[in-house]
């Protein structure tokens, strides 16, 4: 796992970020400190949970009034985001995609983990050997998130579309449990909960891809961007102090998760070994590899018609530091 957790100098990242992000001079030079500011966290998101534990954003933003709210999925995640529940949102990176795409102005600013975080699960008794003997059997998902999307490609995929099987729409953790009491043939996992069905039921992983794996993204508002980009600024600093912790604390880390999550931790241990920390910046390579999963989500008509996702993408993601980055 320790193989997974290099990182490039959170200096060179935040100065980087703070120059992107002044690019807006009139906001910046009006903006006022706020008086309280909103977070998610989630067990899918370990970097958050040391955020959390630490309260880095707490020491970052003295002067503010720190609150935390729970996300159980990047459908929550983002709801939360567009209605003023959070300021700062983690979701899957297609997840934010769709919601800027259906008209959320939203922008995202920061990349948490990239992890193998969802793949295809069946019962250990399960017959079903390939996607495609799912044909006509039941599936949850859980609508607007990267295990919901990775389905879909992966029916696809298989010659298959959502008309050819039953998608069940169900939180995370109820799929979970409608899996291990035989309600669906299949589940849509997300982690933790698909690490600890693996673990403590024997659920058997039917389909990995992950190429068909988004990644971790921190997004907040348009609006927020213009208004308060110190504050941005300060709470990246802080998202990067608790990435260099976890990143040097592969074995706390793991306590850390399981204790939150209330999960063994065995659990927390195979869902950090397919998580990687070490590549926080959003890249060209995170552009081009969200636009290739644009298709599915044109032909499932999950976006408005006439909606240009490729353009969307290039809204959603700032990339403007990287060149800055690469001269430090």
């Amino acid at each position: 796992m320790s193989s997974l957790f290099r990182f490039p100098n959170a200096r060179h990242l935040i100065s980087a970020v703070a120059i992107a992000l002044s690019l807006q001079p009139l906001a910046q030079a009006a903006e006022t400190t706020p008086a309280e500011v909103h977070l998610d966290y989630a067990y899918y998101s370990p970097v958050s949970l040391v955020l959390k534990h630490f309260g880095f954003v707490e020491k970052a933003l003295p002067q503010t009034k720190v609150g935390w709210v729970l996300s159980q999925g990047s459908n929550r995640s983002l709801e939360y985001l567009n209605s003023g529940g959070v300021d700062f949102a983690s979701s899957a990176s297609l997840a934010a995609v769709l919601s800027r795409a259906n008209g959320s102005p939203i922008k995202s600013v920061y990349v948490y983990s990239r992890a193998e975080w969802t793949a295809l699960v069946v019962r250990k008794d399960s017959p079903y050997k390939t996607v495609a003997d799912l044909k006509g059997k039941k599936i949850a998902a859980t609508k607007g998130t990267d295990p919901y999307l990775f389905t879909l490609r992966s029916l696809q995929q298989a010659g298959l579309s959502n008309d050819d099987v039953e998608l069940v729409h169900l939180q995370h953790p109820d799929g979970r449990t409608a899996l291990e009491k035989g309600d669906v043939d299949a589940w849509a996992g997300l982690d933790p909960h698909m690490a600890a069905s693996q673990v403590q039921a024997g659920s058997r992983l039917l389909y990995r891809n992950t190429n068909f794996n988004s990644y971790g993204v921190v997004s907040v508002t348009d609006r927020y961007a213009k208004e308060h980009p110190k504050t941005i600024e300060s709470v990246l600093n802080a998202y990067e102090q608790a990435r260099e912790w976890a990143v040097k604390n592969p074995e706390e880390l793991a306590k850390l998760l399981a204790a939150e999550s209330g999960l063994p931790l065995e659990v927390a241990k195979l869902q950090l070994s397919r998580t990687d920390l070490s590549s926080p910046q959003l890249t060209a390579k995170d552009v081009i590899a969200s636009k290739a999963a644009a298709p599915i989500l044109v032909s499932e008509e999950l976006v408005r018609k006439g909606v240009n996702v490729d353009q969307v993408i290039d809204q959603l993601i700032d990339t403007g530091f990287k060149e800055t980055v690469a001269r430090q």
